[in-house]
């Protein structure tokens, strides 16, 4: 009697897993590609390459500077009394060491004026995607762009679509 009751709940136990296993929906979708995508991330891009182009004008500037001092020094040397040639020296060393910070801090600049227009993005794919997996029962939903998704099957929904179409609305 006890090994049959035991059979049953096993049973029970085994057919409901496996209805409740039909019932899981997970999808998929590639965030870098969607991103790259949008006229947002289009736009952000084209104000960091703006940047980018007069900082780079900047130290052209500099470098232009840094090396007509140098030519000038490298010209005049033999001829020039040690102490002068010694401030020359100095004002070509701190020339050099502007541009090299100049460098350091307009890359950092570059990324946090990166980071700053990708935050809100970033932020409006993510809840377009929360919103799809809500409003579609999805479980989860990977990003196959990240590389920590080994593996996903044919059964894993590509969610791209959905996500593009909640984006495309104006309530976000």
């Amino acid at each position: 009697m006890k090994s049959i009751k035991l059979l049953l709940v096993i049973a029970a136990v085994v057919v409901s897993s496996s209805v409740f296993a039909q019932d899981l929906k997970f999808g998929h979708v590639n965030i870098q590609e969607l991103v790259a995508a949008l006229p947002a991330k289009l736009e952000a891009d084209k104000k960091l390459q703006d940047e980018a182009q007069k900082l780079e004008q900047n130290l052209k500037v500099m470098n232009e500077e840094l090396d007509s001092k140098y030519t000038d020094y490298m010209e005049k040397r033999d001829s020039l009394p040690e102490l002068i040639r010694a401030t020359k020296e100095k004002e070509i060393q701190e020339i050099s060491q502007r541009l090299q910070n100049f460098q350091m801090l307009a890359q950092q600049n570059l990324q946090q004026q990166e980071q700053q227009l990708l935050q809100p993005i970033i932020q409006k794919v993510q809840k377009a995607i929360d919103e799809v997996g809500s409003e579609n029962g999805f479980i989860y939903i990977f990003d196959v762009s990240s590389r920590v998704v080994i593996y996903h099957s044919e059964k894993s929904t590509d969610v791209a679509e959905l996500v593009k179409a909640k984006l495309a609305t104006p309530a976000l």
